[in-house]
């Protein structure tokens, strides 16, 4: 159930991301933006893993902010596989895009879900 839940909080992040970043990040409705957040919580899990292994002494030397660049190639690929639904102008748009969505999802479902401390901590 979680899953879901999380799965509709980057939906709804997928939609006010391309509110601020309009005209180069588009998206084309709210079956797009869910869609498109499957695809890239899919490839999250399968590619992203994989290319932190592969570029692990580069995000090492950059102190993790290499990260924000497989995010972003992560969602150029999302951009590919959905075509004229979801439209990223540029690889610098999707490092910003990718920045905003991971930054309010977390913040989101830290808020729904509370962290893992509270968790912890509550059922002591």
């Amino acid at each position: 159930m979680r899953w879901l839940f999380s799965l509709a909080i980057n939906s709804l992040v997928f939609i006010v991301v391309a509110g601020f970043l309009q005209p180069d990040f588009y998206v084309k409705n709210i079956p797009t933006a869910i869609i498109a957040a499957l695809v890239l919580s899919i490839l999250n899990t399968i590619i992203r893993p994989i290319l932190i292994l592969i570029t692990l002494p580069v995000t090492i030397f950059t102190m993790g902010l290499f990260l924000f660049i497989i995010n972003a190639f992560t969602l150029e690929i999302t951009d590919y596989l959905l075509g004229d639904a979801l439209r990223v102008n540029g690889f610098g748009t999707a490092i910003i895009a990718s920045i905003l969505i991971s930054t309010f999802s977390m913040l989101i479902q830290y808020f729904v879900f509370g962290s893992k401390d509270k968790k912890k901590n509550s059922q002591r």
